[in-house]
């Protein structure tokens, strides 16, 4: 089969005007980035606030491997084979950060026949949105140097400084940095760092928010650093509020583009389900639900990182309430929860990965049990979705759809969109539409007037499995300080790999019996949410040694080649 790249490039593209017409957007509200992206108004809900909302589905996974399972493609193939079937269905998914893009994962477009176009320009720059985050973001923190350098009129305390710098590239070498080295002119000498552009508080505003009022609101609400006095100091005392609102006006409307089978996608920020929630924004979701039939939106990484995020803090802010929840696993990644293999990305996997291997199916499918469990915890439906490859037998996948149903799946079916596009689909489209008209009766997975380290026991032990919980001097003092301030009424966030239902990746399958480390809790207020880091979870990702970006070109009629 040809690459990823080759059958974007090949496919034909329909005027994005058209795929804008199939939604019934008016013209009014649309704003062309050449003849394939346009970005749309958040204005237009208001307009078609009087039409029935579609159903609402959720694509999650079981915790993969570090090749991922193929979470996108099945979003995508599934809105395809969705509007084959009849369901005239709109996809919302997330922009890739640069990082993974160039590092580990290549492109995130989907992959195959089931892809969004135009898939370079998704990979890529697209219409700026992820810039316009990280400027805003390294504007604030330009404001906040130079207000200590100019004679510090906030008495800001430079040992409490919570805003570090952003930049879209895995960088582990500014992970810590000095800043203001050099003569005084140069600015305050002070340890700090660099995030990835994804895991800035702005890219989870821009994610939550649900107008423009509400983004120059939540904006204001950033608490940047604390003065001597132990008060908060904000984006709004910085005085930097409204520049940085003004910097993210353009990205906070959808971006519009088609998937290889004209099916329109909605594509809205950026945030890690690892790191932030992991969810596209919450304005890309209504509008398409206004729109469309059946919407079909994604949750970064396993249902214990972005489908718990999305269901506690993505749904509460929104209002919105799925009607199923497809969990998306693959063969060879239940073998590998057995911890009899390792999986590297870039190196060849193990035989016995890629045949027929019963035993390690039924020792590592305790994963797809758990995650199962966790999705009807919160009273919301489960289809399976099982990712075909080529070297998944008969048996095996018969095995694993027992399974399914035995843990409490509605329907298990085998996805082949990746080869086939919407008719690899088909099956589980069905099974989709039948399980979104189940009962349902939806519900959180805690309060939220209930203490901060209630909250994280809960995530802890149910979601993960952990026997308890212990914190870091440093986090205690942190929980202390934000119960103080008012901040312990926020959801929770949790910060973690997403290679373990638990804070250790080498902890495959269901682990159980351990204890979650939490070294440091995160207050973002403006998003609100609290973000704990759990055991040695990163905020910057590094580059492996063979990064993705080596494979990146031009050829000779300037196209673009590498890219997957």
């Amino acid at each position: 089969m040809l690459s990823d790249i080759k059958i974007a490039q090949k496919a034909k593209k329909a005027p994005i005007e058209k795929i804008a017409a199939k939604l019934k957007i008016p013209r009014k509200f649309l704003k062309f980035y050449g003849e394939d992206i346009a970005k749309v108004d958040p204005c237009v809900v208001k307009e078609v606030k009087k039409r029935k909302k579609g159903k609402y589905i959720l694509v999650t996974a079981i915790t993969p491997t570090p090749l991922g399972e193929g979470k996108t493609v099945t979003t995508i193939g599934l809105s395809m084979a969705l509007n084959k079937l009849g369901k005239f269905t709109s996809t919302c998914i997330r922009q890739p950060s640069l990082g993974p893009v160039f590092g580990i994962k290549g492109g995130a477009a989907g992959g195959g026949y089931s892809q969004v176009l135009p898939m370079e320009d998704f990979n890529l720059h697209f219409t700026g949105d992820v810039h316009a985050v990280g400027l805003a973001h390294n504007l604030a923190a330009a404001f906040l140097d130079n207000s200590i350098f100019k004679k510090n009129p906030l008495d800001i305390d430079p040992e409490k400084i919570y805003w570090r710098r952003v930049v879209d590239v895995s960088d582990r070498c500014l992970r810590n940095v000095k800043v203001g080295l050099g003569d005084k002119g140069n600015g305050v000498e002070r340890e700090s760092g660099f995030d990835i552009t994804v895991a800035s508080e702005l890219m989870a505003i821009l994610a939550l928010s649900t107008d423009l009022k509400d983004l120059r609101a939540r904006i204001g609400r950033i608490v940047i650093a604390d003065n001597k006095k132990g008060e908060s100091v904000t984006a709004e005392d910085l005085k930097v509020a409204g520049s940085m609102s003004a910097l993210m006006k353009d990205a906070l409307w959808p971006n519009l583009i088609q998937t290889i089978e004209h099916t329109p996608c909605f594509v809205h920020a950026g945030p890690f389900a690892n790191i932030a929630h992991g969810n596209s924004s919450i304005l890309a979701d209504k509008i398409a639900l206004s729109l469309s039939d059946y919407v079909v939106t994604e949750a970064g990484f396993g249902a214990d990182c972005g489908a718990e995020k999305f269901f506690d803090i993505k749904c509460r802010i929104s209002g919105l309430l799925p009607d199923v929840a497809v969990i998306v696993c693959s063969i060879r990644a239940l073998k590998a929860h057995s911890g009899r293999f390792k999986v590297v990305a870039g190196k060849p996997l193990d035989e016995n990965l890629i045949k027929e291997n019963i035993p390690a199916l039924e020792e590592g499918i305790v994963n797809l049990a758990k995650h199962i469990e966790n999705v009807k915890g919160f009273g919301v439906p489960v289809v399976v979705a099982i990712n075909k490859f080529d070297s998944d037998t008969d048996r095996e996948i018969e095995f694993v759809k027992k399974k399914s149903l035995e843990f409490g799946a509605e329907a298990a079916e085998i996805s082949q969109v990746w080869r086939l596009g919407s008719k690899g689909g088909l099956a589980l489209g069905k099974a989709v539409i039948k399980a979104s008209g189940s009962p349902k009766k939806f519900r959180f997975l805690y309060p939220l007037d209930i203490p901060i380290k209630e909250k994280i026991k809960i995530i802890a032990t149910r979601i993960y499995g952990a026997s308890g919980v212990e914190y870091s001097a440093l986090a205690e003092e942190k929980i202390s300080l934000f119960t103080r301030r008012g901040f312990d009424k926020l959801p929770i966030c949790m910060a973690k790999t997403h290679l373990s239902l638990s804070h250790d990746p080498n902890l495959k399958g269901r682990p159980s019996g351990f204890t979650l480390p939490v070294r440091d809790i995160r207050a973002s207020v403006g998003a609100g949410f609290l973000y704990p880091l759990c055991g040695t979870m990163q905020t910057m990702p590094g580059l492996p040694t063979h990064p993705a970006g080596e494979r990146i070109d031009i050829d000779s009629k300037g196209n673009i080649v590498g890219l997957s």
